[in-house]
């Protein structure tokens, strides 16, 4: 189940729910009881390959782009 990240506005609390995709948009209230809070856009984490690429030997014979595969003399 998707957690949201919630603001409450009078006490400034961030706090997060585990709620349905339906339900994301529902009235959220904040751990002391104010109702007046707004959902955040929270950032994804995406873990791949990225790094692995960037740590990984280059191939023999350099690859890639005209500056990098040696067609400049």
């Amino acid at each position: 189940m998707p957690r949201y990240e919630y603001r409450c506005r009078p006490c400034g609390t961030t706090f997060e729910l585990s709620r349905p995709m339906a339900e994301s948009a529902a009235p959220a209230t904040c751990p002391s009881g104010h109702e007046d809070t707004v959902k955040l856009l929270s950032t994804v984490a995406v873990a791949g390959t990225a790094s692995a690429q960037a740590s990984a030997p280059a191939a023999a014979g350099g690859g890639g782009g005209c500056c990098g595969g040696g067609c400049c003399g």
